[in-house]
């Protein structure tokens, strides 16, 4: 029988940013998981806080070269990896010189300010992470979503993608963190992100899109949910439970490898 394949789509993932518990997922459950024998990939955004010369990025000609259109606008979709050579782990960024290089953060300029179009950020990192394991033609088993910047991978998957082969039988997992943002995507955000297979009832959290709103939405099309923080935003606790699908409470760094890997078999 062939090893199970796992999709990480990570926002953070140490070294490549800062240490925090968020990043550290990112950087120690996919070696877990590759050690219980599944096979693993990995993706995050090429933040331009990300050094690329110390982590020895380099791009992948065959994978980069698409462009992908976002409100009638064309956005090159380019491809890097890095190794974590001790983990023997390899890792794709999605890159994109005006959503991510130029910029030396994350989600907010040096004053702390939320960029305006997170938004379309957010698009462009969740379809380039789909069209890219397309390229690969790679079929996970599962896909394992980490932060709001993945929070449309599972709509993607479960309605525009449902058909394909590599995703027919694909099992998505979302892990809701404390990563809560204050601020409101701009308007239009639910017709902007919308690609042929997706209703509007399918998107009815998104006409105003805060970050519960954006979250309910990838809970809504996930078909399992970990709490990965101790403590998340009590709504979005009520909401996933009342959905009534499988929810793994929150495990500490030293047990949560074993019940993420028990989590997956058991979907």
């Amino acid at each position: 029988m062939e090893n199970k394949k796992v999709l990480f789509v990570h926002q953070e993932i140490t070294p490549y940013l800062d240490e925090n518990p968020i990043s550290l997922i990112g950087r120690n459950l996919p070696e877990g998981i590759q050690m219980k024998g599944k096979e693993i990939r990995i993706f995050m955004p090429r933040f331009g806080n990300v050094n690329e010369r110390r982590n020895q990025l380099h791009e992948v000609i065959r994978l980069s070269g698409m462009n992908l259109i976002i409100n009638d606008t064309d956005h090159p979709l380019i491809i890097k990896v890095a190794s974590i050579q001790k983990a023997r782990m390899q890792i794709y960024f999605i890159d994109n010189d005006d959503f991510f290089t130029k910029r030396k953060s994350t989600i907010a300029d040096k004053n702390g300010v939320f960029f305006e179009d997170n938004d379309d950020r957010t698009i462009f990192f969740s379809r380039g992470v789909i069209e890219t394991i397309r390229k690969l033609n790679w079929p996970p088993d599962i896909i394992h979503c980490h932060g709001w910047m993945s929070a449309l991978i599972p709509i993607y998957i479960k309605k525009v993608f449902k058909d394909n082969p590599l995703f027919s039988e694909s099992k998505v997992v979302f892990s809701i963190y404390d990563d809560d943002f204050t601020e409101t995507f701009r308007n239009g955000f639910d017709k902007k992100m919308k690609l042929q297979g997706i209703a509007p009832k399918d998107v009815k959290f998104l006409k105003d899109t805060n970050y519960v709103n954006l979250m309910k939405t990838a809970l809504d099309f996930s078909d399992g949910i970990i709490f990965g923080s101790e403590k998340i935003n009590p709504e979005l606790e009520e909401y996933a439970k009342s959905l009534k699908k499988p929810v793994l409470e929150y495990h500490s760094p030293e047990t949560y490898v074993d019940a993420y890997n028990d989590f997956y078999d058991n979907l």
